[in-house]
């Protein structure tokens, strides 16, 4: 029964961020394999014009991927079965490659690659989406299936917001290569969420 309310809170959470970007019954994909993932991730190119949506999400995006990269680091290490380990492998690659080239176009735009602080800044961007610190601390002190539950869990919710923030960029971005990154991210995050959503439902 716990199982079971567990699969119902991360369903509910993807059913708020990801828009029901999916059909019902799609088949979860099989992991990429790391080079699979670096082959398929964007490559940095030079940016065309641009607004303030695109600044924001690439913005808000970054330390949302460095985030993430910090969890699926420590699922890499933590969690014993293959497929968990070989789904966090491909996203750290992906992820680490995706964020190289947002910090290569804030750069050419001259702006900082990091967010105004003030949260009054962001209100009409949905806020500052990150993972609380405190819930990845206590993510990092568990260990077998404990942590794998906790941490499909938790990095359901965190993709989630990702794709929230890549459906605004497509609906209101500028630039072309930003957009298509943010397509990018709503499909690739919408199929790792429905892949750990059938790892938890074998628990």
């Amino acid at each position: 029964m716990k199982r079971f309310h567990l699969l119902i809170a991360a369903a509910s959470l993807i059913g708020l961020a990801a828009c029901g970007s999916t059909e019902p019954g799609t088949a979860s994909p099989a992991a990429p394999s790391a080079r699979q993932a670096a082959e398929a991730a964007p490559k940095a190119a030079p940016a065309g014009g641009f607004n303030d949506v695109d600044v924001m999400f690439l913005q808000m995006m970054i330390p949302h991927h460095e985030q993430g990269m910090e969890m699926v680091r420590l699922a890499g290490k933590q969690a014993a079965r293959p497929e968990i380990r070989d789904l966090v492998g491909a996203i750290e690659v992906t992820q680490a490659d995706e964020a190289r080239n947002m910090t290569a176009w804030l750069t050419q735009w001259g702006k900082p690659a990091t967010a105004d602080p003030n949260a009054d800044a962001h209100v009409n961007h949905g806020g500052l989406p990150a993972t609380n610190a405190e819930v990845i601390a206590d993510l990092a002190k568990s260990s077998g299936a404990e942590f794998e539950t906790k941490f499909l869990t938790l990095f359901t919710g965190h993709q989630g917001a990702a794709v929230e923030m890549a459906r605004r960029e497509i609906k209101e971005g500028a630039s072309q290569p930003v957009k298509d990154l943010a397509d990018r991210i709503v499909k690739s995050r919408t199929g790792q969420i429905q892949q750990m959503l059938v790892i938890l439902g074998r628990q």
